[in-house]
């Protein structure tokens, strides 16, 4: 996005953002685990599965004799004779408490979350329609951000998905609230290698991150304050000086007189390509599953209410879900 007036570039780059990721860890707790690890097996965890149970069994810690050495680092560390207590090894005690932390993460199910009671209210209803649906159906869970696709009381595919952030944007008057709306849907079309038409928050978002204001382009000139203007030719943004039209870059923002303008729907300047992935399913009402260039994305609270998925996920749903289709969002 180059600003010709102040020599600043800010090109059409996002990055995934509001990616959340929590863990709470009481200290209590925390104290009474590692104790735990230090002199015992791990206990078995359920995996939060809404199909399917499988069962992970934690990493055992075992102590060291005093004797005993590592082959790294050959740890030679005496202990006197009369101390028959075995020695545990801090690197070895660590790793498993590590390692057993992470199991844990995995295998307990996220806290469930809801925006009001009627949100919950929405969410059981769904979730109860889809136990009763035979079809074939997409299922989603926001709380615990998966996805399945089910034939019958069959499991055809479960996938990790990212989710909304439940936030809010407020800038230049306006406020946008991005959120995954629960409740049930229908596929109405299906694209391959779609093309993004950026909403309006999308350039709020841009201008707030570069301190510069927001301003929509009007029909016909949008005028500038040396005189030139803003037009669109032949569905391109383009600027006009001297009596000269020059286009303007499609892949960069519209930038003058610090002012960042919002193009019109329809124009080449208002596309982004990549940044839905190579499959998209839409539900209606800009809401849609999708592929993402952001990787590490999935599986967390990032999006701005579409559900994104790994590109071999959205397209397998792609190739299988056909247009109609149910959706259930819980």
């Amino acid at each position: 996005m180059l600003n010709r007036r102040m020599g600043v570039a800010v090109r059409r780059e996002t990055d995934g953002r509001h990616a959340h990721s929590r863990m709470h860890w009481a200290a209590s707790s925390t104290a009474a685990f590692l104790a735990l690890a230090a002199i015992s097996t791990l206990g078995e965890a359920q995996a939060p599965r809404v199909d399917a149970i499988r069962w992970t069994r934690m990493q055992a810690v075992s102590a060291r004799a005093a004797n005993d050495t590592i082959e790294k680092g050959q740890d030679d560390r005496r202990v006197e004779q009369r101390d028959t207590t075995p020695a545990l090894d801090a690197t070895a005690i660590a790793g498993s408490v590590k390692a057993s932390a992470d199991s844990m993460a995995r295998s307990t199910r996220p806290t469930q979350t809801f925006r009001s009671r009627s949100d919950s209210i929405a969410s059981v209803r769904t979730r109860q329609a889809a136990d009763r649906s035979s079809d074939l159906r997409i299922v989603v869970s926001l709380n615990d951000r998966m996805l399945w696709a089910i034939m019958g009381p069959d499991t055809l595919l479960t996938a990790p998905v990212a989710v909304s952030t439940d936030e809010t944007l407020e800038y230049a008057g306006k406020s946008w609230r991005f959120e995954t709306p629960r409740g049930m849907r229908t596929v109405i079309a299906k694209r391959e290698n779609p093309v993004w038409t950026p909403p309006e928050w999308h350039y709020a978002e841009t201008a707030r991150e570069n301190g510069l204001k927001l301003a929509a382009m009007k029909p016909g000139r949008t005028m500038l304050s040396d005189g030139s203007w803003l037009e669109v030719r032949n569905n391109q943004v383009g600027v006009v000086q001297h009596g000269e039209f020059a286009l303007l870059p499609t892949e960069e923002e519209v930038i003058f007189d610090n002012t960042l303008f919002i193009p019109p729907i329809g124009t080449l300047n208002r596309r982004i390509e990549g940044e839905l992935g190579h499959h998209m399913l839409d539900t209606g009402n800009g809401f849609l599953f999708h592929g993402t260039p952001y990787k590490a994305t999935i599986g967390t609270a990032a999006t701005h209410g579409c559900i994104r998925l790994r590109d071999e996920d959205i397209r397998w749903l792609y190739d299988m879900m056909p247009v109609g289709t149910r959706v259930y969002i819980y």
